[in-house]
């Protein structure tokens, strides 16, 4: 199968809510984190790590093939994890880490962000050429709509308000990055666009494959051949005793 890397961006910018599914709003990380869970239903065959990042990058599930416990480390994932900042590049570096040792035809990095890399000590673009080196693929996403998105902030009075906050995201370095590696950049602008990025990924990295499969069959029916021979005497038994027909 194939080996997946999923980076998830969880700096506070990702709580802006202009990310929506049937017709209820909801912040860029819960979005994400739903429509990650279905590309996990949907990659059977892969095994997923899942690596969440802000200021640095944080391993949340190592490479497996238990999508079960792979999905209950992706609920978990929240705020606040790390210290808030927007390290892309350092977790580009920390997905190839656990890729390039892995066994498989294909190593793949998904990688969504909605900033700009102001943390870390890595460049995305030195990254790149590392996951080039080790001929990892690296899909990028941006996400979140272009302009203006409400964002939470709490009022004087302890109340939820809404303001609309301008988030840059840094459209051509992601690009690049994408490039680098014989990739893709998707810009995603809504929770819909969001769905379909991961579905044409799924379409995208397919691998063909050969199985020999093997049928074991076990005998049952010696108990079924034994009943049968104990009813046949027993209907002997029976018809020159109780049943005794006379002519």
């Amino acid at each position: 199968g194939i080996n997946i890397a999923v980076v998830i961006d969880t700096s506070t910018s990702m709580m802006a809510e202009d990310l929506s599914f049937g017709g209820r709003r909801q912040n860029r990380l819960e979005a994400v984190k739903a429509v990650v869970a279905d590309f996990i239903d949907a990659r059977k065959d892969d095994r997923v790590a899942l690596i969440a990042f802000a200021a640095k990058p944080y391993v949340v599930c190592p490479l497996t093939a238990d999508h079960a416990w792979l999905k209950t480390n992706l609920d978990r994932i929240n705020f606040g994890l790390m210290e808030d900042g927007t390290a892309i590049g350092s977790a580009l570096a920390s997905a190839v880490n656990r890729l390039r040792k892995a066994d498989g035809k294909s190593k793949v990095v998904i990688l969504l962000t909605d900033g700009i890399n102001n943390a870390g000590k890595i460049d995305p673009k030195a990254a790149a050429k590392s996951a080039e080196a080790f001929g990892v693929r690296v899909y990028t996403i941006g996400a979140g709509t272009k302009g203006f998105a409400p964002y939470p902030v709490t009022d004087l009075f302890g109340h939820t308000v809404y303001q609309n906050v301008k988030i840059e995201v840094d459209d051509d370095m992601l690009k690049e990055v994408a490039a680098i590696t014989g990739g893709q950049y998707f810009r995603a602008t809504d929770g819909e666009s969001l769905k379909d990025i991961y579905k044409k990924i799924d379409a995208m990295e397919k691998v063909k494959f050969e199985d020999i499969g093997y049928r074991q069959y076990e005998e049952h029916f010696k108990g079924v051949l034994l009943w049968a021979l104990v009813l046949l005497l027993l209907e002997a038994v029976l018809s020159r005793t109780v049943f005794l027909k006379i002519p």
